[in-house]
């Protein structure tokens, strides 16, 4: 039967509480209080935007919230987003230097977002744009992190930016696709909205391809930026995909972003199919919606799934179970509605998962989400840019330096380059790829030649944001991360 809400308001409300938080004003001091201020500080090294952590964390110690924020902001305007979402156990939390003396970490993110709501609570803009225009205009496709990150940078530096994205508001899975409790969409919208206010200009429903040609774009802007995202949910190419109840778990994750919580619909019987980070947001919210149970299927092992340890933990705690070794080979229907999936255990061969024979069961489900990676764009961007080079993994070709690509006034960042990585990591590809566009259009007539290899860097670049006592090649190398 199809599937329906199952719990009221105040329950959804309370299940999808935060996990961690906000600090009280005091509990900021103490902790900010604990930070070593390092001058070559890891911490630093380990953020992709290189926000200079020592000295907004000094300025929370004296109280001065505002210049924490500013610190912030200059480096990663989605810094109030990436404060709730980023996993710093991976990164600055990670290279701590309290870990070596056998401490806890300083929470940085939670600081970052004390300093950040506080701004966004008390209206105070910290980022201004530039004092002139240039009279130099860029289009940017996606208003996702990577395209917010290169259009305030672009702002920043006196260009006419304007965002195009199909969906009806801006911010990407920053809006639509993060798990309910780790960030309201509201904050990735204020991020939004801050940077309107630096000038630049979205356009949202609009559909490159279909509402608007790219030859239109490349004819009417100095520059454009490719900042779309990932493509829908692979298939799984087993028969019963497509029964309604098969639904992609980022889908599934915007119902709870778009809807009121009470209004979801989740099965009671819900399997997440795959391992990744959004499979665990997925199987955690399923519970958090009254699931009564909710289970992650993976093809391989526990040591090979891609989420985090720390995510791993966390449903667990929600009471999701795992299946590991195991692959669904159907989904099962009565009356055209998921009743179950037949699974059966797989093995590794020659480096490869293979269905081991006879080992199939059917186990009753109601709702099946599909975690199993998104589709590149390698297609939809080769036909609407001839001439765009992409690998053999679906990504486009660019100078690691600049973003460029090999068309030369188009310039790319996040899941377009990556494949998929983390939201730090896509808004540093962003603000890269404006400087990149600035060294384009406006440094040789500016400032003479602006070398590929200066681009990033804390001195003598324009708007950078960067003012950490650190070296310039290892700032080089954490903005070229992975």
């Amino acid at each position: 039967m199809p599937i329906q809400p199952l719990i009221d308001a105040a329950t959804a409300a309370l299940n999808m509480a935060e996990p961690k938080p906000p600090f009280s004003p005091q509990e900021a001091r103490i902790e900010a209080n604990r930070c070593l201020f390092c001058f070559d500080a890891p911490c630093i090294m380990a953020c992709p935007t290189g926000i200079d952590i020592p000295t907004f964390i000094r300025k929370i110690t004296t109280d001065n919230l505002t210049g924490a924020a500013r610190t912030i902001l200059e480096a990663n305007v989605l810094g109030a987003s990436c404060a709730r979402v980023c996993p710093t156990q991976m990164l600055c939390e990670g290279a701590c230097v309290m870990l070596d003396l056998e401490k806890d970490p300083i929470q940085i993110g939670r600081l970052q977002r004390h300093a950040t709501d506080h701004v966004a609570a008390a209206g105070i803009d910290v980022l201004h744009a530039a004092a002139h225009t240039n009279g130099r205009k860029v289009a940017i496709l996606g208003a996702g992190p990577a395209g917010l990150g290169c259009a305030a940078e672009l702002a920043r530096l006196g260009y006419a930016t304007t965002v195009y994205d199909k969906k009806p508001a801006g911010g990407g899975l920053n809006t639509y696709g993060i798990a309910y409790y780790k960030m309201r969409p509201e904050v990735s919208l204020d991020e939004v909205r801050m940077i309107e206010r630096l000038g630049v200009t979205f356009r949202y429903g609009v559909e490159i391809g279909r509402d608007l040609e790219p030859v239109d774009l490349l004819r009417d802007h100095d520059a454009v930026f490719i900042g779309i995202g990932l493509g829908g949910a692979n298939r799984l190419g087993i028969p019963g995909e497509d029964l309604p109840e098969v639904v992609d778990a980022l889908d599934f994750i915007e119902w709870i972003h778009t809807r009121p919580l009470a209004e979801v619909p989740v099965g009671r019987r819900v399997a997440v199919l795959g391992c990744g980070n959004t499979a665990i947001d997925a199987v955690t919210q399923a519970k958090r919606l009254g699931a009564d149970e909710a289970t992650i299927i993976y093809r391989r092992g526990a040591d090979d799934m891609s989420a985090y340890p720390f995510e791993y933990d966390l449903a667990k705690t929600d009471g999701a179970t795992f299946l590991f070794d195991t692959v669904p080979v159907e989904v099962v229907a009565k009356d055209g509605h998921v009743a179950g999936l037949k699974l059966a255990k797989t093995a590794v061969r020659d480096g490869r998962v293979a269905v081991v024979p006879g080992t199939e069961w059917v186990q009753p489900f109601d709702l099946v989400l599909k975690a199993v990676g998104q589709e590149k764009q390698a297609g939809l961007l080769g036909r609407l840019f001839p001439g765009l080079k992409i690998d053999a993994r679906g990504r486009v070709e660019h100078d690691a330096a600049t973003m460029q690509t090999s068309l030369p006034k188009v310039f790319v960042g996040g899941d377009a380059a990556s494949g998929g990585r983390e939201v730090v990591n896509a808004v540093a590809e962003g603000k890269k790829a404006a400087r990149g566009i600035h060294a384009l259009l406006a440094g040789a007539a500016e400032n003479g030649p602006v070398q590929p290899s200066r681009l990033g860097m804390p001195d003598g670049a324009v708007g950078s944001g960067f003012d950490a006592p650190i070296r310039v090649h290892e700032l080089e190398a954490a903005l070229t991360k992975g």
